[in-house]
């Protein structure tokens, strides 16, 4: 197993979420669902980030899976 995700894409995704809404944030890189989880971590040893939405609106969610805010996108991508 690696210990570094797939970068899934060196830019944000994104993304229009729902008030009240748990999100599943892909941290692995492996999902065909990007950004969120489809399940396909369980042949790594990462696990996805559980995000509850607290206000609907646009959202820059990570692509690189290299961010330190996570699943938010901190402009990591730019350094890879």
């Amino acid at each position: 197993m690696s210990d570094q995700p797939l970068v899934a894409q060196k830019a944000p995704f994104p993304v229009e979420l729902e008030a009240g809404k748990s999100y599943y944030w892909c941290a692995c890189g492996k999902s065909k669902n990007q950004p969120f989880c489809d399940g396909s971590h369980k042949s790594t040893s990462f696990e996805p980030v559980k995000y509850t939405c607290e206000q609907s609106g646009r959202k820059f969610l990570c692509g690189c899976k290299m961010t330190n805010r996570q699943p938010f996108c901190d402009g990591t991508h730019k350094e890879l």
